[in-house]
């Protein structure tokens, strides 16, 4: 294999680079050419099909920056649809055109899913990344958990649902331990929460921190890094009336309470909290109105104002208790050690997969006890249900201690070995070198976009 082509998929997350500058550097060793296309699968529907040449002459282009987040070579929500057989034979040509004999897709287990079909017509291969941490199994057997129910509301006819679980859940047994930006947005998610807290303190109010994770709860369970008193997560509705004695009894004792909720928690009934509007986003996901501000107002009804009128510490629930959300900033901004690290072997073996001839397959990072971290491929059709589909890993439910609101032992125990050590000297003093250089007051910002841009190349006469 000469020439691969990479691209990045769906949202951006801070690693990407990272996992870029691993396939190319990798390439580099073997004397494989990288063609990066842009943004992502958006650009094989572009007859010109634009791209880069990341590594000419074998050598890193200057612009692939591992230590920057986001994507030089963009990234969009577009997709194949697996039905439109003229469309996958199209994109094929296309790529056939350029030369590319191998296809290594970035992305989540959205992008896993839309390049099953493409692995039929080249050899295709998925590195991981997203911030929810959703991409991979809790153990093996995962996948044949799932059943198919009749619902006549849903598009389908039909929904998804797990079977209870007859595995016993072991750290060991995780495929994909953990995802290339997750550590990333728990840092930026931990720093927030110890910010907010100052202004709970400072004020004696409530605060109620909104972190990412649709379905995933695990950004949420590591922000206990930065101590809230109560951690709520998607995979398992709050018991509101425990919550409202635990709030009350923080309280007291302290005067704030600070509350992290991942933004897709739900009621008693499944129903998500947030998803007050029908209104969709690019992916069809139902758009969250907020979690936060719903927990909020149940907070507010089930507390009352006179709970902190006896306190003196305001004259309503409602000026008590405030609201924040983390936001983008989770997905953006520099990624630390560990993200950095990680993402390039992860970039790297996925060169290797399609070298040594496998064909859907991922790049996966393994933990064990005794070997530590290392990376290895993972046939993607282990991931499949029985009908085909790739279901996001949700938070397993042993991680997590309802009612204490906070992570398990167990849920300790696989935060540590990724954190102990995920922060590096360097991220510090690159911050202290760069942040208030004087030149950032007088310089505009140079984009990543102008530079990449002029190095552009397109297609001609493409089918």
């Amino acid at each position: 294999m000469k020439r691969i082509g990479i691209l990045t998929a769906g949202g951006d997350t801070p690693a990407l680079n990272a996992t870029i500058h691993g396939a190319v550097t990798r390439a580099n060793q073997i004397k494989v050419e990288i063609i990066g296309l842009i943004k992502g699968f958006n650009c094989l529907f572009n007859p010109r099909v634009p791209h880069v040449h990341l590594n000419p002459l074998y050598q890193n282009i200057p612009e692939l920056d591992p230590t920057k987040g986001g994507t030089l070579i963009g990234s969009s929500r577009d997709f194949v649809d697996a039905n439109k057989k003229d469309d996958l034979d199209m994109v094929a040509s296309r790529l056939k055109q350029l030369g590319i004999e191998g296809l290594i897709c970035i992305g989540g287990d959205g992008t896993l899913n839309g390049l099953q079909p493409f692995a039929e017509r080249l050899p295709t291969v998925l590195a991981p990344k997203t911030i929810d941490n959703d991409l991979g199994l809790n153990y093996p057997s995962e996948p044949d958990e799932y059943v198919r129910v009749n619902d006549a509301s849903a598009k389908a006819g039909f929904r998804y649902k797990r079977t209870e679980s007859h595995t016993q859940f072991d750290l060991n047994q995780i495929v994909n331990y953990v995802t290339p930006g997750y550590a990333t947005s728990v840092f930026v998610s931990a720093g927030g929460v110890e910010r907010i807290r100052t202004t709970a303190e400072s004020h004696r109010r409530i605060a109620i921190i909104e972190v990412m994770g649709r379905h995933s709860g695990y950004i949420a369970l590591g922000s206990a890094y930065g101590q809230p008193d109560i951690i709520l997560v998607p995979e398992i509705a709050p018991d509101l009336e425990l919550l409202v004695e635990r709030v009350k009894h923080l309280y007291d004792l302290q005067k704030n309470v600070v509350i992290v909720c991942g933004e897709g928690i739900v009621d008693e009934q499944g129903r998500e909290l947030g998803a007050e509007t029908k209104s969709t986003d690019p992916a069809g996901n139902v758009v969250l109105s907020g979690a936060s501000e719903a927990l909020r107002s149940k907070l507010i009804q089930m507390i009352g104002d006179k709970f902190f009128q006896l306190y003196r510490r305001g004259e309503s629930a409602k000026e008590a208790i405030f609201t924040r959300k983390v936001g983008h900033t989770q997905r953006g901004g520099r990624p630390i050690l560990f993200d950095r690290f990680y993402a390039a072997l992860q970039g790297a073996k996925a060169v290797e997969l399609l070298v040594e001839g496998r064909n859907n397959a991922v790049s996966v990072l393994q933990y064990n006890t005794t070997k530590g971290f290392f990376v290895e491929g993972y046939d993607a059709n282990r991931f499949r249900d029985r009908w085909g589909l790739i279901h996001a890993r949700k938070m397993h439910p042993a991680l997590y201690d309802p009612k204490l609101m906070k992570p398990s032992k167990l849920g300790m125990d696989y935060l540590m070995p990724i954190f102990t050590d995920a922060i590096g000297e360097d991220d510090m003093e690159h911050t202290r070198r760069t942040l208030f250089a004087a030149g950032n007051l007088s310089q505009p910002y140079h984009s990543i976009n102008t530079d990449v841009h002029k190095r552009i190349r397109y297609m001609e006469n493409a089918a």
